[in-house]
Order: structure tokens, then sequence, then C-alpha cells
């Protein structure tokens, strides 16, 4: 499913404070239906105190949560009829089988037993473990337990999830099996999911927009390539890729004499040029002046992520 134009998850001017000190700091965000939105920042951004707020597991000092139209401070209830939460440390009972988690947190939902049975016979094998349903979960590994807490948050069927670092301490595959899980809650369940993560390339690769925080604020939000285009046009760095034929090394002590040229990387019959300022025309006519022949010149994309991410905190 594609996302939606109505607003799901809404926070206006939303503010935590502890003994004086500000853990969030007048948080406004929209979040529409079917999108995954990744929520990035270090540790003690304000992250988990936001989820925690927009989840009604905690009160604002002031501002304003809405889920689903449903008021988080007010409403708490209802909104954690709507919601799930994966948090970082999950709480399974490993004493008991994947299964007989799956069928309690049934019951504390009031799900009549045949449609736990039905639901808990799909999620297992949503999440890959129909064939361990009956082991303890005390013998499964750290990607199994993830995957286990996933089936438990969507027991319910949520409109919204929270995940807090869902793929934290797992290895590749496994991380990659929860990324294309959490985009199958978006786009075949028609899921809300808020994704906090430190794996910028995972969060760049699935999620339709982010929001950077730092010291408790909402320093950066949109989508990466917004993002991207953003941090170039405001002193961020442009890089043009240029291919020619011709003396390379007389083009490049030429170029460099460019106001805003900041690095050059020949690679073969190709430059990559670094520059403060869009310099395409002027990069051009030094190549034409310089009687090389101009195959090819193009801007390369947006900065990636982790530039973006990067970029925030050096400031600070």
């Amino acid at each position: 499913m594609s996302v939606s134009g109505q607003t799901v998850i809404e926070a206006v001017n939303l503010t935590k404070k502890y003994n004086g000190f500000t853990a969030v700091d007048r948080l406004n965000l929209e979040v529409r239906q079917g999108e995954v939105f990744g929520f990035l920042g270090p540790n003690g951004a304000g992250k988990t105190t936001t989820i925690l707020m927009l989840l009604g597991l905690t009160e604002p000092t002031s501002g304003m949560a809405r889920v689903l139209g449903y008021n988080a401070t007010r409403e708490p209830l209802r909104v954690k009829s709507v919601a799930g939460y994966l948090p970082e440390s999950l709480g399974l009972y490993e004493d008991m089988t994947a299964k007989q988690n799956l069928h309690y947190i049934a019951s504390l939902n009031n799900l009549p037993k045949a449609e736990a049975v039905r639901r808990i016979s799909e999620l297992l094998a949503l999440v890959g473990l129909p064939e361990v349903a009956d082991r303890r979960v005390a013998t499964f590994s750290k990607g199994m337990k993830q995957r286990l807490g996933i089936a438990c948050v969507l027991i319910k069927e949520p409109k919204v999830v929270f995940l807090d670092e869902p793929t934290s301490g797992l290895d590749p595959d496994g991380a990659r099996f929860m990324s294309e899980l959490i985009v199958k809650m978006s786009q075949e369940r028609g899921m809300t999911v808020i994704l906090s993560s430190h794996l910028l390339h995972q969060v760049q690769r699935i999620c339709h927009r982010v929001g950077i925080m730092s010291k408790g604020r909402l320093v950066a939000e949109g989508s990466v390539e917004e993002l991207g285009r953003k941090m170039t046009s405001s002193g961020g760095q442009f890089t043009v890729e240029v291919e020619t034929t011709g003396d390379q090394q007389r083009l490049n002590d030429a170029l460099w004499q460019l106001k805003g040229v900041t690095k050059i990387e020949p690679d073969g019959n190709r430059l990559l040029i670094t520059c403060t300022t869009d310099l395409r025309p002027q990069i051009a006519k030094v190549v034409l002046d310089s009687s090389s022949s101009l195959l090819r010149l193009e801007m390369r994309g947006p900065a990636p992520l982790e530039e973006i991410y990067m970029k925030y905190f050096r400031e600070e």
C-alpha cells in the first residue's frame, strides 16, 4: 500500500522535562498512513522518550500527541488499542515456547481462541518461525527473538507500529530479514511504522522519510533526497562527474583554478570534482578550452544519509 495523505501520528510542541533537564524540546511532527518513518539520533537524543509519549506511556510536560486521532495523554488505552510497540529490550517469556508467548499476548488482547490460532499460525509463517513454534524461547538466537517480538506486536493487528532498534545486535542476514519484514508491514498491511535505528544504510533503504534528533530537538525532517538537496544548497558539497579524452594533467591543473573546487579525484578518463557550488557550466568551459573532448558531465545525487546525519553533529 502506498503512503496516503492521512495523518496518523501528530505531535505539536511536544516537550518532556525531567528535573529541569529537557529530554524532548517542542517537537512538531506528522507521519502519514503507510509511511515508514526513520527516527535517528545518538543515545540520549530523545527518540525513545518521544516514542513513549506518543504511546501514552509517559506524560509530556507540555504539548500534545495524537495517534489516529486519539490524544495520547487523555486516551492512552485507545492509543494502545491501535498501536504496537517493540522496545529495544524484549519482554519475552523465555521459559515458554514461541507459540505459548503468542497465545499469552493474544489472551491479553481478548482475542477469541479460534482467531488467535489463525493469527498465530499466519504470523509464525510471516516471521519465518513455524518450524520452531514449539521450542522454548530460551533456546532462540537474538534474531529469532526479534522475529518473535515482531509477531507479538502484530498479533492485535495494529495500525501503527513503533520499533526501537529492531536490528540491534543482529548479523547482516538477520538485519536484512527484519528490514524486508518492515517493508512488508508497510506495503502489504498498510501499517505506519516508526523505526528508531542506528543503522543508517538500513534507514536510507526502507524509510519514506527520516527525522534527525539532537539534544531533544528535531533538527531535520524529510525524505533522504530532500535533506540531501537541502544540505547541498545550504553550504554542502556538490560532486560533478566528468568523462573526457585528452591531457588529464593539463585539465586537472585548469580545474583547480576554478573558485569553489575543493577536491579532484581522477579515475581513468573520469574526474570526480567536489565543489562548494554548482560549477557545471564553468567545468564544461574549462574542459573545452583545454582541447579535451567532453563525453559526459553530470551531477552526483544528493548527499547520502550518513553525510547528512554527521553534518548536524559536526555543527554542535
